[in-house]
């Protein structure tokens, strides 16, 4: 296992191009970021697609619902997991260039398990959805997801999973 500062609090995800790691902000968003590990040890984000990715902004990903199987992804972005939505955890902490950020409905209190990583500073982001998290490594393999709304053929997380487990 490599040498994470808190493996409880730290995601691993494998793209096409190799590891990406995420610190969580518990202390920051501790719902949210609860969320990302319950789902990433129950294995929903596992072949997820990357749903809406645009240049300049943004990669977006996370429907567990409708972001796997064949028959359901012209819905990709629609869904969430089985799990209630989440109150907004709003915090100073800007959306700068390798943040998570909750995905969310025009209701705060709607995130569930979508989450975007922003390409670049989304400083008009800020106080409007929930940041949680932070690209510590591996931010080349999210600026090389494939772009589109949806993009013709997606990338998709191989795997996800909390480093304490790995």
């Amino acid at each position: 296992m490599a040498d994470y500062k808190d493996p409880e609090n730290t995601i691993v995800m494998e793209l096409k191009g190799g590891t990406v790691v995420i610190e969580l902000l518990p202390d920051v968003a501790p719902k949210h970021s609860e969320r990302m590990k319950e789902l990433a040890r129950a294995g929903e984000y596992d072949g997820v697609v990357f749903h809406r990715v645009i240049e300049g902004f943004m990669a977006q990903t996370g429907d567990v619902a409708n972001g796997k199987d064949p028959m359901t992804l012209r819905r990709a972005g629609t869904g969430g997991s089985s799990l209630p939505d989440l109150p907004a955890e709003f915090s100073k902490l800007p959306h700068d260039r390798g943040t998570l950020g909750a995905a969310r409905s025009q209701n705060p209190n709607s995130a569930n398990s979508q989450f975007f990583i922003n390409f670049k500073d989304n400083h008009f982001l800020n106080g409007q959805y929930t940041v949680y998290g932070r690209v510590t490594s591996g931010m080349e393999h999210v600026d090389a997801i494939t772009r589109g709304e949806p993009p013709a053929e997606p990338d998709v997380m191989i795997s996800v999973k909390v480093a304490a487990d790995v």
